[in-house]
């Protein structure tokens, strides 16, 4: 018997509503990191073992073999994903330790900009580091510059937290690199490298009208001066240059010899490792203690966790409750609302296993609104997350919230800009 045809029957055992029931305790622990102070990784690492003993136990009541085969396929499809952003995170940690970001930091701040005039730079920095940098780290480095300059200054720093974490899931939108649920696309093969560029200017649309309409609030005073500069440390500019030659060669392999993207980063992350032992001599075990593993394990668990529910049929009951019945433009618009509350991660890699039939365009409207869609929220994003602990106090939830209004109006002139400018790649 076909997967296909058994959904309905799998869906319906004890088994997978036990596995359900999992997922949606192990993702109500996850929301509520921030009350228990329990990693998100633990309690989906724990659901994915759990769900996949499941999913053995209902494929076999139902006389299907090989959940094991189907298990391995999933693993190893992020295990690529995995091998690629340990490369990516390594990068970025040696241009952190080499004070990179921090000589940018202090350079704008001894330039003596108005407040307003910093709150356009920082929200135009986050927009175009970001489909480099992930959204996150994007959004902590700018900010930092933000919580500098404002000094506590509420009038300003709410504005500019806010832009600065619309502009960094804005920004990564339109890359492949610049969050991971871009890399998933990319790295499925559903879009090319250069399709992703099309995004560019709905995605600048979705920054840019909030930003315009939170400017009127900002205040024009001067923030004090910075008394010290931070020099960038020997070879912080060698490793910028060989970032973006690894990234370059990256894109090389998988347009011209369809090779996964994986095997250019760590190849990169090899030649870092030769430069690192000319500048250090320590090797790069400092910088790969500070990748956050407890992001990658969440990725991890999410995967296999959802992986789950496509074996036992729930992500094809979806599939014909979303995209067969609503059709694929609301579908993927209601992607992105949701993934205000549910982070992106889980939301695209069902859409990628449910895999509908759809156009390249939709397959970039969707690609956008789950990016985008969690500025909504201060807690949709990893970025907005990460910035109310950096302006702890300042900007909060409810902070955000005021502003929800400004953000939807960006998020529906980014779909009409998409629908638009992209009409003809809905054919």
């Amino acid at each position: 018997m076909p997967l296909v045809d058994a959904a309905p029957a799998l869906a319906a055992t004890g088994f997978a509503l036990l596995a359900l029931a999992t997922f949606v305790v192990a993702y109500g622990a996850v929301i509520a990191e921030e009350i228990t102070g329990l990693r998100k990784s633990i309690p989906v690492v724990i659901a994915a073992g759990v769900m996949w003993v499941l999913v053995a136990a209902a494929w076999r009541s139902q006389g299907l073999p090989g959940a094991g085969a189907k298990l391995r396929d999933i693993t190893l499809e992020f295990s690529e994903l995995l091998l690629f952003i340990l490369a990516a995170m390594t990068f970025v940690n040696t241009l952190q330790e080499r004070d990179v970001f921090a000589a940018l930091r202090s350079t704008l701040i001894a330039r003596g900009f108005s407040l307003r005039a910093v709150y356009w730079l920082t929200g135009l920095i986050a927009f175009w580091l970001s489909p480099v940098l992930d959204n996150m780290t994007t959004a902590l480095i700018v900010g930092a510059v933000a919580v500098a300059m404002g000094r506590g200054n509420r009038a300003f720093l709410v504005p500019a937290c806010i832009s600065i974490v619309v502009a960094a899931n804005a920004g990564g939108a339109f890359s492949p690199f610049g969050d991971i649920t871009t890399l998933m696309v990319w790295q499925k093969g559903v879009l090319g490298f250069f399709e992703f560029f099309r995004l560019l200017l709905p995605a600048l649309t979705n920054w840019l009208v909030p930003a315009l309409c939170m400017s009127f609030a900002v205040p024009r005073e001067r923030p004090g001066a910075e008394p010290e500069r931070v020099p960038m440390k020997y070879g912080g500019r060698a490793v910028i240059v060989l970032f973006a030659a690894t990234i370059v060669l990256t894109v090389v392999l998988h347009q011209f010899l369809n090779l996964p993207p994986f095997l250019g980063m760590m190849t990169g992350l090899g030649l870092l490792h030769v430069l690192d032992h000319f500048i250090r001599r320590d090797g790069l075990f400092s910088s790969m203690k500070e990748v956050d593993w407890d992001t990658l394990l969440f990725f991890y668990g999410v995967v296999l966790c959802v992986g789950a529910l496509g074996a036992l049929g729930y992500l094809s009951l979806l599939s014909e409750l979303s995209y067969a019945r609503l059709g694929p433009t609301a579908a993927n618009v209601l992607v992105g609302l949701a993934s205000a509350v549910i982070d992106n991660i889980p939301i695209m890699y069902a859409v990628l296993s449910v895999n509908p039939e759809m156009s390249h365009g939709q397959w970039l409207l969707v690609t956008m609104t789950a990016g985008v869609g969690g500025s909504l929220l201060s807690i949709g994003s990893a970025a907005g997350v990460a910035l109310m602990g950096q302006a702890r106090g300042i900007y909060t939830f409810s902070a955000h919230f005021k502003w929800a209004w400004a953000i939807a109006l960006g998020y529906a002139a980014s779909i009409a800009v998409h629908l638009f400018v992209n009409a003809r790649t809905f054919g």
